[in-house]
């Protein structure tokens, strides 16, 4: 396997579970890719993804590795917030907030009384987020929460995100039943088991918790700082892989290949088997993000900093997505008396905000929050990173290119991708195509 991020470290350590010698290699000297959490003068820092949500097969997970004791679950009643106008308004998450909601007007709230009761059919052509929602139900949805959602989930932009690869649920909702809302419903009534409310979840030592335990699983298996120079294929179907490592050149052999990494690593690894993978995977955008942390003395925050956080619709001509109210959430996460606030700047929206100094996007974010929030003086700490390329862009033709390459590696029966570009960018979605990927390659060892 090449790629020790979140979906390499679980692929692999599932096939090792049944039985596989599964080697897994990762050009860097940390496993875990853009899941890492830090302590820096007391706060506990997330530099990617701040939680995630629980899922049945990570809670499994997290059982087999031992650390389900490790996890915290954030008040499942906190509010999230989106800035309207200046201020911060509840987000209506339910079908009654909806229709209360005073940031939503009349026509917004009879599109959806008109979803319910009406009919509609998506169109042949693939569609964007943006024109699926004012086709359905009105621009100002658009501006005031689903495109502040769209910044929050993936970082994109909805004018070019798909519809039908982004939210495949409400595609398929339109689709089946003519109705987001009838058709979500009845997606709810099919499925088994008892019905779960999601969660946002860490664990007591930060998100990368996880990766640790899994990087010790691995043991030996996990090499680090071995980067895949070449791969072809031989006669027999198996592959060959030039690797570098600190020692110098070696070559090995496999009949199953799993590539784990992201997309233009990968297109440039598969071209060397056939250039057709090329340009369907090196064409997947991803968006940069620059993970904002600042600490503030509690008292110098005038808000209560009651929830989860708020988002920021593009119109609100702020730079900020949003922010996450870290130690609202999550015990631990600062010195006592202070306040850990972690905002993020950039996306598909806005990729030159990525270019600007660490000072100065500490200096941006603090200027944009401090009104919101009422702050009474500067931040005593901040941390910021940048992520060039944080999270793949699932625009439209993303199921075609997806297609082109699955037709490709047809052609090749021993190889195997995973990763956040596959069926969705959330750690909880990585873990799960993942894992399929280890059962489909153990099924085609056992044929």
């Amino acid at each position: 396997m090449v790629g020790g991020g979140i979906s390499g470290l679980v692929c692999a350590y599932a096939l090792r579970k049944s039985g596989i010698d599964a080697q897994l290699v990762e050009a860097s000297p940390r496993s875990g890719g853009v899941i890492n959490s830090v302590t820096r003068e007391g706060f506990l820092l997330e530099l990617g993804p701040q939680s995630f949500s629980g899922t049945a097969a990570l809670r499994e997970l997290c059982v087999e590795l031992g650390i389900s004791n490790e996890l915290l679950q954030a008040p499942q009643r906190a509010p999230r917030y989106v800035l309207i106008d200046g201020r911060l308004q509840p987000a209506p998450l339910s079908p009654p907030a909806f229709f209360l909601s005073s940031m939503i007007d009349g026509a917004t709230k009879w599109a959806l009384l008109r979803d319910i009761f009406g009919k509609s059919i998506p169109p042949d052509a693939d569609e964007s987020v943006a024109a699926f929602v004012r086709r359905k139900f009105t621009p100002q949805l658009l501006d005031r929460l689903v495109g502040p959602y769209v910044s929050g989930v993936y970082a994109g932009d909805p004018e070019r995100l798909s519809v039908r690869s982004a939210f495949p649920q409400l595609y398929e909702a339109e689709k089946s039943t003519g109705s987001i809302v009838r058709g979500m419903m009845r997606l709810a009534k099919s499925k088994k088991g008892p019905r779960e409310r999601p969660t946002l979840q860490t664990f007591r030592q930060g998100n990368e918790t996880l990766v640790r335990v899994l990087a010790k699983n691995l043991g030996p298996a996990l090499l680090a700082e071995t980067k895949v120079a070449e791969i072809s294929s031989q006669s027999d179907s198996s592959f060959s892989l030039r690797l570098e490592t600190r020692n110098g050149v070696e070559s090995v052999s496999t009949k199953s290949l799993i590539l784990a990494t992201p997309t233009d690593i990968t297109g440039s690894l598969l071209s060397q088997l056939d250039s057709s993978f090329s340009s369907p995977l090196t064409s997947i955008e991803y968006a940069a993000v620059a993970v904002v942390s600042l600490g503030y003395r509690r008292q110098d925050v005038g808000h209560s900093l009651n929830g989860f956080g708020f988002l920021v619709p593009r119109s609100s001509g702020l730079r900020v997505l949003g922010s996450v109210w870290n130690s609202s959430l999550f015990p631990g996460r600062t010195p006592e008396g202070h306040t850990l606030l972690t905002s993020f700047v950039g996306g598909a929206t806005d990729a030159d905000a990525t270019k600007l100094q660490p000072e100065e996007l500490a200096v941006l974010v603090n200027r944009e929050i401090s009104p919101v929030l009422s702050m009474k003086s500067d931040p005593v700490f901040s941390n910021v990173t940048i992520w060039p390329r944080a999270l793949p862009q699932y625009n439209l033709g993303h199921s075609d290119r997806l297609a082109t390459v699955a037709k490709c590696r047809s052609r090749f029966p021993g190889l195997w991708l995973t990763g956040n570009y596959l069926q969705g960018p959330a750690i909880g979605s990585c873990v799960d195509q993942a894992l399929a990927v280890a059962e489909q390659v153990r099924s085609h060892l056992a044929a």
